[in-house]
């Protein structure tokens, strides 16, 4: 499988790129909500049940269990009900928001540091549009579900038999593009080992040393060219 990441500046007329901001401002909410539930669940194991609760409250029940990114796609269905902003961006982008919180979530469980933190306004930039079941790009337009199609310069061709996989919409100042994803279900062959190979390692008593023992001195380039040096300057001098 051979992937590709082509970027192209699209032009969103008016209506488009209000409709943009807003889905990414809903997003943001859907974001820092997600967030807010698995802040609240930490905040309460740190928290002891026997203490006061004018120092400390314990905000959760023990039994809770943490709010995986499972069980915050679910929810969504049941929150659209509730917050009927969110049935105005597609399903799809949606969920990405909270996928993109559990992957950063995940990443500071690995490196043990960077917990996520809230988006401010403004702050949510890219919208990803996860798949599509047609080809969404023509020679002129980029069709998108719920906006339409938004005028883009494909100065790059799409190579012939690769697939649209997905798109992430981004802003960039005041300028807009799309970064398209392509895929083409293609083997790559490794590479035929020939000759012999050989490891090199680079060092400072010895300049270069080779898995065959092979070592080579550092090159003293100032030393061989110091005599012709100084003759250039008395040249020089005497001008």
């Amino acid at each position: 499988m051979l992937t590709l990441t082509h970027r192209y500046r699209i032009y969103p007329n008016i209506t488009q790129e209000q409709q943009f901001i807003e889905w990414m401002e809903v997003c943001r909410g859907a974001y820092n909500y997600a967030l807010r539930e698995i802040k609240d669940w930490c905040d309460s194991r740190k928290c002891l049940i026997d203490r006061c609760s004018l120092e400390k409250e314990y905000i959760l029940p023990p039994d809770l269990k943490f709010p995986g990114e499972i069980q915050q796609l679910n929810n969504l269905p049941k929150a659209k009900k509730d917050f009927p902003k969110l049935g105005t961006v597609p399903s799809q982008v949606l969920q990405q928001a909270v996928k993109q919180l559990h992957k950063g979530w995940e990443y500071f469980q690995k490196r043990g540091f960077g917990f996520p933190r809230f988006k401010k306004y403004g702050q949510m930039k890219s919208l990803l549009f996860p798949q599509f079941k047609e080809n969404p790009v023509t020679n002129f337009h980029i069709k998108l579900p719920k906006i339409g199609a938004i005028l883009i310069n494909l100065h790059r061709p799409i190579p012939t038999g690769f697939v649209v996989k997905q798109v992430r919409i981004l802003r960039k100042a005041d300028k807009w593009y799309a970064s398209i994803s392509l895929q083409c279900n293609v083997s790559i062959p490794d590479p035929i080992p020939h000759g012999h190979p050989i490891g090199v390692d680079i060092g400072l008593e010895k300049f270069l040393a080779t898995s065959d023992g092979v070592l080579v001195k550092p090159p003293k380039f100032f030393k061989q060219l110091q005599s012709r040096l100084k003759v250039l300057q008395r040249r020089l001098s005497r001008k």
